[in-house]
């Protein structure tokens, strides 16, 4: 069983590192300072089991986690935290333990032994309810490796096909989402233009109509104007004179 451990603090990987060392069958594949770090490490090395904390600078545990549910394989999730309020939002990412700090080796060995029922497919994965809270990043995955994408610095999201293009200031990525669930999630930052695409509403700067009467969004960042359709024309005047 290949295990990550992912805990901002030195002495809890410490410590879970010299439980870990109890159990034969366990083989440690990583240690993350942080939940960035932590699915680099997951994208790399394919753990069984994650070992999150929950309180990590950046990207957190519970958003780390929900994008680890998206992984495949997809990893066993088990929180170790010393904040027990946390735990409905820790099941609703999907963890299948939550352990308390400082961990008992007991309790560590009972969520290995639950892990490895869930690797083995003998239960059905928990279910996957929606986050409670915005992320903080988008997850590009790259062959074998991943990007995260500051929601903050995203210009636009373009629809094609079975994937959305996301283009952001360091340039663009695919990723396996849907605009429906993307303009839901982040419905104060980002505005539909087009069936196929969502703006960040930061970056509206004006609408122009071209000599055919087709109307295009002018971006601050961005060199190439978006197309609108008609029936989104009224509401993106609307948002433009509220900016203004």
């Amino acid at each position: 069983m290949k295990v990550l451990i992912a805990d901002d603090e030195p002495l809890a990987r410490e410590r879970l590192r010299s439980l870990l060392a109890a159990h034969a069958r366990v083989e440690l594949v990583g240690e993350a300072e942080n939940g960035e770090q932590a699915l680099q490490l997951a994208a790399a090395r394919q753990p069984d089991v994650v070992l999150l904390d929950i309180s990590m600078p950046g990207v957190d545990g519970l958003e780390a986690a929900r994008h680890l549910r998206d992984f495949a394989p997809r990893p066993a999730v088990v929180f170790c935290t010393a904040y027990d309020q946390h735990a409905l939002s820790a099941f609703d990412a999907a963890a299948i333990d939550y352990l308390m700090k400082p961990v008992r080796p007991e309790r560590l060995a009972a969520a290995l032994e639950r892990a490895a029922t869930f690797i083995a497919g003998r239960v059905p994965a928990p279910p996957v309810e929606e986050p409670t809270r915005q992320r903080t990043h988008l997850c590009a995955r790259l062959r074998g490796s991943l990007r995260l994408i500051p929601v903050e610095e995203i210009h636009y999201l373009q629809a094609e096909e079975k994937y959305v293009i996301v283009h952001h200031a360091r340039g663009e990525d695919l990723i396996e989402e849907s605009l429906k669930s993307l303009e839901e999630e982040f419905a104060e930052r980002l505005v539909r233009i087009h069936r196929n695409c969502l703006v960040a509403r930061g970056q509206l700067a004006e609408l122009r109509r071209s000599g055919d009467g087709q109307v295009h969004a002018v971006l601050r960042d961005v060199a190439q104007p978006l197309e609108v359709s008609r029936r989104c024309v009224a509401n993106l005047r609307g948002e433009l004179r509220q900016g203004g």
